[in-house]
């Protein structure tokens, strides 16, 4: 375990050191039972989050003992995937750090112990990704925490026996978005009392749930079928490719954060979540910085009443912490140095996860962290959708902000990076040189509407000049296709024109990253962007899109406090 933390410079935080470790006297209660009746399955009511979980899976393997008693008799795994079996992580840090040790675990035990799913239950196929300039694209990977009370552990951790038995909520939903050049880590929280529309799923049994007729909450889509109707749900309201998926439960949480060895947080005066009705997580914690692991981490994670304002927001700011938390400790190596630790680190994670088929062995999984491992912890930024409080019967339910919501989604799906930093990496030269600029065909379209302004007029004509007068006669308007586009971008087909597409950009001083590979077009296309609705050059400074400030983004390496309601210190 990493050693203790000093107390940050953050709010409410003084001048004492004030660092704990979780097994300390009064530090380790069990999570109560949820936040009220139904524990979260029904309107207006949840147990503590659930925030963090996955289903136990049927016929899990007969619990640790049996692993232990085993590991002495192993023998050495064949040379040959010796660099596979490098792979430890965990079901965070194996997405958001991509941390690889070294040790020698048996490939074909932890193979088997990964449950797999199917990525899209949904009935429309997800539009491929459009590579950059270099001709890399992007990776979205969904991180889902089911609270489902399905196995005694699970149940033992969740309370609300009303619940036991009952479909899994996904209680947690988190978007990690790898940046094509792998230079920055994007991550989006959704609101488990987000209200919005389902799409039709058909559940792997045959079962078919329909499409929604009204608004639901998107915590239910798990119980639709699985995974599958979350990621499904999710391509409906975003428009994101998600490539896969990841989701855990609460004995998995626990599992993981024991393995792990401690993780630091940090509270701006004592807490204990745990209402006069018996409502909240039952995380007590004195003021400062403590490291939880095992079921604290978990009521950590759960906690609601006495974060903030008590809502889902805090919860999933204090998630964030966490997150950022445990990447700065595992990116310190003094976790993964134990080869002893490093087995129970593997053997928990794979035993924890479940997966799309399409990371269905450690090989896929090690190679997925290998592509994380390459991002810096400063170019990592967690935010949480903007949203607004609904009304009436959805009093307390949130919905996406008209705006700020489609434009943090637009970012991730143009792989704008949410800390607002350009990529310093260079793009790759084209394996295909430009042709002579008046051998170029280039189609220009105006794409200047938005929601709320209809196409700027003549914008196509005026860029159309523009390439002439730079020499690119074979220039042509596209008269028919005004679809707006949020920002300028210039497309082609095939590696053979990327060049020409290139010079296109250069020549009106469009950045290189807005020039992609695309399926969509037969030739070079420019879609004249609302970023470009008026005559000049084009606006490069206005063309850089910044992260809602209602997204509340938080930088990878800033250590933070969570502010505590003054009804829950004690």
């Amino acid at each position: 375990m990493g050693g203790p933390v000093g107390r940050s410079s953050t709010r409410g935080e003084g001048t004492r050191s004030r660092v704990r470790r979780a097994d300390q006297p009064g530090q380790g209660e069990k999570p109560y039972d949820g936040d009220g009746p139904g524990g979260g399955h029904g309107p207006g009511h949840g147990p503590e989050g659930g925030e963090v979980g996955r289903r136990a899976a049927k016929g899990r393997r007969g619990g640790d003992g049996g692993r232990a008693r085993g590991r002495s008799s192993r023998r050495a795994p064949k040379s040959g995937k010796r660099r596979v079996l490098r792979w430890s992580a965990c079901v965070l840090s194996v997405l958001i750090l991509g941390t690889g040790g070294a040790g020698y675990f048996y490939y074909e035990y932890l193979n088997s112990n990964i449950k797999k799913e199917d990525l899209t239950l949904g009935d429309k196929p997800m539009a491929d990704h459009k590579a950059n300039a270099a001709g890399q694209t992007p990776l979205n990977i969904l991180l889902i925490g089911s609270d489902a009370r399905d196995s005694k552990a699970n149940q033992k951790l969740g309370g609300a026996k009303e619940t036991f038995g009952a479909p899994p909520l996904a209680d947690v939903q988190m978007l990690l978005h790898l940046s094509a050049d792998r230079s920055n880590l994007s991550v989006i929280s959704m609101p488990r009392d987000t209200m919005l529309k389902m799409p039709k799923c058909t559940a792997p049994d045959g079962e078919v749930f329909p499409a929604s007729t009204g608004d639901v909450q998107t915590n239910q889509s798990l119980g639709r079928g699985g995974p599958g109707c979350t990621v499904a749900t999710w391509y409906e309201l975003t428009g994101i490719r998600i490539d896969h998926f990841m989701m855990i439960d609460f004995a998995g949480v626990v599992s993981m954060a024991d393995a792990i060895g401690g993780v630091p947080v940090c509270v701006d005066a004592n807490i204990h979540s745990l209402t006069s009705d018996g409502k909240g997580s039952g995380l007590k914690l004195e003021e400062g910085t403590t490291y939880v692991k095992g079921e604290q981490a978990l009521q950590w994670l759960r906690t609601r009443y006495g974060f903030e304002d008590n809502t889902d927001l805090g919860r999933a700011k204090a998630q964030h912490q966490y997150m950022n938390s445990m990447v700065r400790e595992l990116r310190k190596g003094t976790k993964l140095t134990d080869p002893a630790k490093l087995m129970n680190l593997a053997e928990a994670a794979t035993s924890a996860l479940t997966v799309d088929k399409g990371l269905d062995t450690v090989k896929k999984l090690y190679d997925l962290a290998e592509e994380f491992k390459k991002v810096p912890t400063k170019r990592i930024t967690m935010s949480t959708m903007p949203n607004v409080y609904g009304t009436g019967t959805n009093k307390g339910r949130v919905y996406p902000k008209a705006g700020d919501a489609e434009q943090l989604f637009r970012m991730v799906r143009e792989d704008v990076p949410l800390d607002g930093k350009p990529s310093k990496r260079k793009a790759a030269e084209p394996k295909d040189p430009s042709a002579p600029v008046g051998e170029i065909a280039v189609a220009v379209r105006n794409g200047t509407a938005t929601d709320a302004l209809g196409p700027a007029s003549g914008r196509a004509t005026d860029v159309s000049d523009q390439l002439k007068e730079a020499g690119f006669a074979r220039t042509t308007i596209d008269p028919d296709n005004v679809t707006g586009a949020a920002r300028t971008a210039i497309l082609y087909p095939s590696a053979d024109l990327e060049g020409d597409a290139q010079a296109v950009a250069k020549a009106l001083g469009i950045p290189l990253s807005q020039v992609k590979k695309s399926t969509d077009v037969s030739g070079i296309s420019l879609a004249v962007g609302a970023d470009w609705r008026e005559k000049g050059v084009y606006p490069v400074s206005k063309g850089e899109e910044k992260t809602p400030e209602s997204a509340g983004a938080l930088n990878g390496e800033k250590e933070a406090c969570m502010e505590v309601n003054p009804a829950y210190t004690w």
